[in-house]
């Protein structure tokens, strides 16, 4: 599964936005490339930011 896909997919199950930290943990990959695909999912408005730094699915 692509990094993107796998971001996604943890913000989708997750009752409460995550920091990047957290969804780095959880996904169990590395903070930077936790990073470059939420950059890239916002672009495609996939997920937002409901607070500064915390990060939900659409």
């Amino acid at each position: 599964m692509e990094i993107k896909e796998l971001v996604l997919k943890t913000l989708k199950e997750s009752p409460e936005p995550l920091k990047p930290r957290d969804i780095a943990l959880k996904a169990n990959v590395d903070k930077k490339d936790v990073d470059k695909a939420i950059k890239e999912l916002k672009k495609e408005n996939l997920i937002i930011s409901p607070k500064r730094c915390y990060y939900a699915a659409r």
